[in-house]
């Protein structure tokens, strides 16, 4: 597996554009365009919320229903969430736009949006947008990159990846952009991502690999405990790539597999770094599970826990508020068998062992926590399974951020 740079626009035969449209943000780009030269097998993963967008109601119609898709149009700012048929006829006019800039099928065209919630989109700015990213698509990793800056909102980076691997004797490439900063706690955050590559995969098999692939990657980030109404990840493979058409779970699509999960991951991980007002990544690792679906219980609740993302921001040890939500998070351990470490790029430390303090130095632990990305390793001791899930400390800024979102 080779990492190599750029985004949407890494696999062959993907183009990208943005533009400013004025959708609610003034003096920067709103709106972005993923293209495929070829039509594509599409899978996608959404929101468990009840309350769904309109983008993906439109989205599920097709990836579900449609044989293919070639383009994907996004817009933040606003959501274009709880605004009922209107705005569902919002996202046909988008498609319609953006079917007749591009000479395809409407309902091959998916869209999203990302924003505040309640506020109807300005359809007129919207298909001028379309209308001008579809001139200025292009394949370059710039043309991605403003792609992926477009479609941010609190996010304070753009976020790409992508890779490069051999499947039957061609190279593959997946790439993917995504944003997400605040609202985030997938079940499948605001988050949205974009996944393209160019290999030659039946649809089930590609809705399958990222079915199971978002369990392991974006379903185990939270910032904020907040599960959006936007959330979605659409994945298309267009074949250009030429390999051999995967049918069956061979050794072709594991590496696929291996391939994707790198690229989610990777996102996964740069939405947990950026969380709204964060100073540091914090993953959690529980090792030492009986079971995967107790070590993936035990990890969400610590890097989810508020009190344990304080505790993080002021690179205090307060390893009672790990101990104590991993109590409260349902699955069944042995509080006084459990080690605990914290770990960063300034070393690594014993806190707990069999469940009481080692008699650690403070003044170590705090400088290891004072770092941009901080670990805590928590062993179980009951199997040999594992888990590790992202987040981010709490702080003041947090609160800032959002207390004024809508202004």
């Amino acid at each position: 597996m080779k990492k190599i740079e750029g985004g949407v626009t890494a696999a062959k035969g993907f183009l990208a554009a943005s533009a400013a449209a004025g959708i609610k943000y003034q003096g920067r780009t709103d709106m972005a365009m993923i293209y495929s030269e070829k039509p594509c097998a599409a899978a996608g993963t959404f929101t468990t919320n009840v309350v769904k967008a309109a983008p993906v109601k439109w989205d599920q119609e097709i990836v579900y229903h449609h044989p293919a898709a070639q383009a994907v149009v996004c817009n933040s700012g606003i959501a274009n969430a709880c605004t009922g048929e209107e705005g569902f006829s919002y996202c046909r006019a988008t498609a319609a736009s953006a079917s007749e800039a591009l000479g395809i099928p409407a309902d091959s065209v998916l869209v999203a949006s990302t924003g505040v919630i309640g506020m109807q989109l300005p359809v007129e700015k919207l298909e001028k947008g379309v209308g001008m990213m579809a001139k200025e698509l292009d394949d370059s990793l710039e043309a991605g990159n403003l792609a992926a800056k477009a479609i941010m909102t609190t996010d304070t980076v753009e976020k790409e990846a992508a890779v490069q691997v051999e499947i039957g004797g061609k190279t593959v490439t997946v790439g993917g952009m995504c944003k997400g900063s605040g609202m985030i706690h997938p079940n499948m955050c605001t988050m949205l991502g974009f996944v393209t590559t160019d290999v030659c995969i039946s649809k089930e098999l590609l809705q399958e690999a990222l079915s199971q692939d978002v369990k392991d990657t974006y379903n185990m980030v939270s910032v904020d405990g907040d599960t959006s109404t936007n959330d979605t990840v659409l994945l298309l493979a267009n074949g250009m790539a030429e390999n051999p058409e995967i049918t069956e779970k061979n050794e072709d699509y594991e590496t696929f597999c291996k391939a994707l999960n790198y690229v989610n991951t990777s996102l996964a991980k740069k939405i947990a770094g950026d969380g709204e007002g964060a100073t540091a990544l914090f993953e959690v690792k529980i090792i030492g599970a009986e079971s995967k679906e107790q070590a993936v219980t035990l990890s969400k609740s610590v890097v989810s826990s508020s009190l344990t993302k304080a505790a993080i921001y002021g690179h205090d040890a307060n390893w009672g508020r790990i101990l104590c939500a991993m109590g409260y998070s349902g699955a069944q351990f042995d509080p006084e068998k459990v080690d605990l470490y914290f770990e960063s790029r300034a070393g690594k430390i014993k806190i707990i062992e069999n469940g009481v303090s080692t008699g650690y130095s403070e003044e170590e632990a705090a400088r290891i926590l004072s770092e941009d990305e901080v670990t805590a390793i928590a062993d179980v001791k009951m199997g040999d399974y594992a888990a590790t899930a992202w987040g981010c400390d709490l702080t003041y800024d947090y609160v800032k951020i959002n207390a004024d979102y809508r202004s």
